[in-house]
């Protein structure tokens, strides 16, 4: 089949950035075509102001030169704006007269700044600041003129005003609040960020309403209706923009503020799809870049047909880009809602101001002016929904003695920018190996703060402390699957999922294997992330299990193993006389009882297998090494006296529900009826221990030559609640972790409140047990259609 055509309208941040990923899921699959009104390559527009305060220039905010453009074969017409659609021949029309055919059509028309609907707004040296012209225009006037008023007291118009101080204007603010910023701060933190402005030399207008700009051709000033006036040549207006939908409302499109999208950034159109500023989403419009980055992942997935979770929304938040100040604001800000309270600290000598705001014990908002660097922590806590009814409040700003243990203890997996999801250890990975010395180099390289730029200083003085301090070197060798492929084990799950590859054999030769026939360690890995990915792949398996009752394990001097299952431990008069009267018949002689309550028959010859399984005539413990062990529980008989039945009954449950699954490790569990523990609850990979509250839940542990102890990931009220969860955390483990990547390393390496997040979200945790659900009836299915 040929490639597919994939038209962009706008050349900006947002629909560059989906090109992007469509890139990487499927780098030759489409026929590309961009049109940008403006004349220019990508550009990040947010650093916009920091060309006006001269800490750039416009080749620093470059992102994509002419030559990416022709590496990846696409045709580029800048300077050159669509203006109709025919949605019923797939085709696009532009101003230059040029037609152009889709199979699938991105709207990124981003937005258009507002303009105040007032007399003399077309007068020369009335501007916006949107555009690299306007930044120039502003440029320009300031080299003859030195009078400017800036139109809005919000982010976009503070940037530009600090701008036009460093070009040497004399600079009024107007404002038609009360005090700055004031979706993004509250009055004591807006009081101080004026104050801070107006010592270098910025003048404020408060509640000021704009009736008309005077002057002849060219702009003298602005007249407000109180009737005062102020002197200006250079008018700036920052007073917000609009999402850009006119070209969606004249295509029959449906729009409201924004051009309406469902969760895969689909139109009300077949085939056509919106993103970035120019899109309404769950009655959002969003003007920041990570949201913007989040919705061009999720359009790539659905363009190149790859299911995915939809885009759900985005925590905003705001980091002033002038220099001298620092100042972080993130979600809700505003206490007033007597469900909501605040922790705030002031420190007026240090010009230092801190709020948290709560809500259901989670942090819902935060601002923080002079001191920032809590900002990574209480960012993830917010997005993560974490649970912090446990932590000391006060403690969020608790001072690091040392700015260098600060940089040290995040942990390599933290996101450092947010924009476009680079970690701590890509930044210090690049850092080590390739010798990076500037924070230019490190942008240019991960792209980390290559947006908003509000991560930079992390970044700096992540660079600052690699540098300066013994570091330990990240490994040269990339950890690939196996020495048969240069791929690691989440790139192999990528391209089985990408390629819809359904054999090992099929794998390695896709995949370019090194060595045709795999090995010992890569043909299970295979086996077992295509066995994930496609349940009925290991119905197919001839080597799944023989049957419930005939299972065997073989020994090292030729005799086997059985283990008559017990679910729970628990057995009966008549199982027993049937172990013991086999044994006795086919004289095995070592019987044992292991700690996992299990009777093993040890020494059990292979001419008698057959004889022994028809005798016993009952289900036989999983043979298999990676599943879910039998789950060791504590009759406790001397050391208390508390009711055991609860936890020997969840035991009996979650054996039943989880024997014969494969997982990446073997998963070993303890239930214990009371904090006494008898079972080692703590040390499992899943422990569970009975309390007044209803049940600890414990994840992460192991009782192996390394001794651990589990996370505390809960404690369930009732439980059917415990099953959910902990049938949920093993699905979630098998679909997510390395193949034999113990349950202690997976959850060190995606994060205990990661897991946390997923098993709390309702609707994550229904998935999870729905696909567990499908793959047990696919295992019963086999067993019944076998006759076992």
């Amino acid at each position: 089949m040929g490639k597919k055509k994939l038209v962009l309208v706008g050349n900006g941040m947002a629909g560059v950035r989906c090109i992007e990923e469509i890139l990487k899921l499927d780098p030759t699959g489409f026929e590309i075509t961009i049109f940008g009104s403006e004349p220019h390559v990508n550009y990040n527009r947010i650093l916009l102001s920091s060309i006006l305060q001269g800490s750039t220039s416009f080749g620093d905010i470059t992102l994509h030169d002419r030559e990416w453009y022709e590496h990846h074969q696409i045709n580029l017409f800048t300077g050159e704006t669509v203006i109709e659609i025919d949605k019923h021949l797939q085709v696009v029309e532009t101003d230059q007269h040029r037609m152009v055919s889709y199979d699938y059509l991105i709207i990124a028309t981003g937005s258009v700044p507002f303009s105040l609907p007032i007399p003399g707004t077309d007068k020369q040296g009335v501007v916006t600041f949107r555009t690299m012209e306007d930044c120039q225009k502003m440029i320009e006037i300031s080299k003859k003129n030195k009078k400017a008023v800036v139109i809005g007291g919000g982010v976009l118009g503070l940037e530009a005003a600090k701008g036009l101080l460093n070009l040497g204007m004399d600079v009024n603010v107007v404002h038609i609040g009360s005090y700055l910023m004031e979706r993004q701060l509250d009055e004591t933190a807006a009081r101080m960020l004026q104050e801070e402005l107006e010592s270098q030399g910025m003048k404020f207008l408060f509640q000021k309403e704009t009736k008309e700009i005077v002057g002849d051709i060219g702009a003298k000033g602005v007249i407000f209706k109180d009737g005062t006036k102020v002197e200006a040549n250079l008018i700036v207006m920052a007073a917000g923009v609009r999402p850009n939908v006119q070209l969606a409302q004249n295509s029959g499109i449906e729009t409201n503020r924004a051009i309406l999208v469902n969760d895969y950034m689909e139109t009300s159109e077949t085939n056509i799809y919106a993103v970035g500023e120019c899109v309404e989403h769950r009655g959002m419009v969003y003007g920041l870049v990570q949201p913007l980055y989040e919705q061009g992942k999720v359009l790539a997935k659905r363009i190149c047909g790859i299911e995915g979770q939809g885009y759900e929304g985005s925590v905003l938040s705001t980091q002033l880009k002038i220099s001298g100040i620092d100042l972080f604001s993130v979600g809700a800000i505003h206490d007033k809602n007597s469900s909501i309270q605040s922790i705030k600290i002031y420190d007026e000598v240090q010009r230092v101001y801190k709020k948290v705001v709560f809500q259901d014990h989670r942090i819902i908002g935060a601002v923080l002016f002079g001191d920032t660097k809590e900002r990574t922590k209480l960012l993830d806590m917010i997005l993560k929904h974490q649970d912090v009814s446990d932590i000391f409040k006060v403690s969020f700003f608790a001072q690091e003695k040392d700015d260098d243990f600060s940089i040290a203890s995040i942990p390599t997996s933290k996101i450092i920018c947010n924009c476009n999801s680079v970690t701590k250890g890509t930044i210090q990975e690049a850092i080590q190996r390739r010798g990076l010395t500037t924070v230019e180099e490190i942008k240019k390289c991960t792209r980390a703060s290559t947006s908003c730029g509000g991560c930079k200083p992390l970044v700096s003085d992540l660079l600052s402390y690699i540098q300066n301090n013994e570091v330990e070197k990240i490994s040269e060798e990339k950890s690939c699957l196996c020495s048969c492929t240069t791929l690691n084990d989440d790139e192999v799950v990528q391209e089985i999922e990408r390629q819809g590859l359904t054999t090992i054999q099929e794998v390695m030769k896709v995949l370019d294997w090194k060595n045709s026939e795999g090995c010992s360690t890569c043909r299970p890995a295979i086996n077992y992330y295509l066995g994930m990915i496609n349940p009925e792949y290991e119905s197919r398996q001839q080597a799944l299990f023989i049957n419930e009752k005939m299972n065997a394990v073989i020994q090292s001097n030729g005799t086997y193993t059985l283990i008559p299952q017990m679910y729970g431990g628990i057995t009966n008069p008549e199982q027993l006389k049937k172990i013991a009267h086999v044994a006795e018949k086919y004289q095995i002689d070592n019987v044992a009882i292991t700690s996992d309550q299990r009777i093993h028959l040890l020494g059990v010859k292979k001419e008698d297998l057959s004889d022994v399984w028809a005798e016993l005539n009952m289900p036989l413990s999983s043979t298999q090494a990676n599943g879910v062990q039998n789950i060791k529980t504590c009759i406790g008989e001397h050391i208390c006296s508390c009711d055991k039945k609860s936890s020997i009954e969840l035991a009996i449950s979650l054996e039943k529900q989880l024997e014969f699954l494969t997982t990446p490790y073997r998963i070993k569990m303890g239930i214990s009826s009371c904090l006494h523990n008898g079972a080692g609850s703590t040390t499992k990979d899943v422990g569970i221990i009975g309390v007044d509250r209803g049940w600890e839940i414990y994840i992460g542990g192991s009782s192996g030559r390394n001794v651990r102890s589990g996370e505390l990931l809960c404690v369930a009220a009732t439980t059917e609640e415990a099953m959910e969860l902990i049938r949920g955390f093993v699905q979630y483990y098998r679909e997510t972790a390395n193949y034999l990547e113990r349950t202690w390393q997976w959850v060190e390496r995606v994060g205990l409140v990661h897991v946390r997040e997923v098993l709390f979200d309702v609707e994550l945790r229904q998935q999870l047990l729905e696909h567990l659900a499908e793959e047990i009836a696919l295992r019963k299915n086999l067993v019944a259609k076998n006759g076992f």
